[in-house]
């Protein structure tokens, strides 16, 4: 009886590399370091403005923060520094609310320092976009981290320099040779009054218009939309008809720059192109209170209204003089009694 042979040829082995995670994920490029992360988060009951203001802070920090970070009443200081370690959470905003006042505390994990600051003053994001007549805040916008500015910082203060080195280290750094033009679209400012002690915090978006060329054919280069020529005898007509607004803000040479490389279809490399800055909020007014040395604990460097020993010693030095000088006062009337 005849055998049936088995056709099937046996499969080759095939090994399928291993996948090599991407080196340097989390860490920048310019300094080595690792890329900062923050959680933005608020300890006890806040009320609905500033919730939402927690909300405008968690998006000014993206996109290395947890937009979507979820709080509990029993969650503890303690709870979010055991998950930071494992996610690389390198700074804390804490934001927090008393009878007297509005606080936010900016500090450094695991080990501090901590700044905190009252809030003065402070508009949403909202209340700023409803104040402009066209205002612009595409989610593009938040790919990538915004661009630090300090101003009237340079005093040679010891609790202004730990602000310097707080807020320049709470976003990545750029290296000015190799950073991608593209990737520049946001800025925070953050200047300090002398005089008044205190720090005006602002959020911009940076947009670019081409100098020299009329609204209406700056449009049409930005635009992949046909314009309407309709009511229009010459395409001419299209490029030389004066468009809506100023067309003469953009030449503002002390705002114009030099671009290195291509931006859009409308800013081209070598061409001149205007620098338009456009708030999108949060604005806080503030005022640094207290500098401690540990995470939300420890020495304090800092306090506003003067050092608690030093304002202790002068108050007990105080009372010793007046009871002295009411003993002194006292013997006195008392050895005029005697004489007499």
């Amino acid at each position: 009886m005849a055998r049936f042979r088995n056709n099937k040829r046996k499969r080759d082995a095939v090994v399928r590399p291993i996948a090599k995670k991407p080196s340097g994920g989390g860490v920048d490029h310019v300094t080595g370091d690792k890329i900062p992360k923050s959680f933005v988060f608020s300890r006890g009951k806040l009320p609905g403005p500033l919730k939402q203001l927690q909300m405008d802070l968690r998006k000014l920090m993206l996109p290395f923060t947890a937009l979507k970070l979820k709080e509990k009443k029993r969650n503890n200081l303690k709870d979010y520094l055991n998950v930071a370690g494992p996610m690389g959470v390198t700074h804390f905003l804490i934001l927090s609310k008393t009878e007297s006042a509005s606080y936010l505390k900016v500090a450094r994990t695991p080990q501090g320092p901590t700044l905190t600051f009252k809030i003065c003053d402070y508009s949403l994001a909202l209340d700023v976009a409803q104040s402009q007549l066209r205002p612009r805040c595409p989610q593009e916008l938040f790919k990538n981290p915004p661009l630090i500015v300090l101003s009237g910082f340079g005093t040679g203060d010891q609790h202004l320099k730990l602000t310097t080195i707080m807020f320049q280290n709470i976003f990545p750094s750029i290296d000015i040779n190799t950073v991608k033009l593209s990737s520049c679209q946001r800025i925070v400012l953050l200047n300090y009054n002398k005089e008044t002690k205190l720090i005006d915090f602002r959020h911009y978006s940076i947009r670019l218009q081409p100098v020299g060329v009329s609204r209406r054919l700056r449009k049409f280069v930005q635009n992949h939309q046909a314009p309407d020529l309709r009511t229009l005898q010459d395409v001419s007509d299209f490029v030389t008809r004066a468009g809506y607004g100023s067309e003469s803000e953009a030449d503002d040479e002390a705002a114009t720059v030099s671009l290195a490389s291509d931006l859009g279809r409308a800013n081209q490399a070598s061409s001149k192109s205007a620098v338009k800055l456009q708030e999108i909020g949060p604005r806080m007014t503030l005022q640094l209170m207290k500098v401690e040395e540990g995470l939300c604990a420890g020495g304090v460097i800092f306090n506003e209204h003067g050092p608690v020993e030093e304002a202790k010693k002068q108050a007990n030095q105080e009372e010793n003089g007046e009871e002295d000088n009411n003993a002194n006062q006292e013997e006195n009337s008392e050895e005029d009694n005697d004489e007499d």
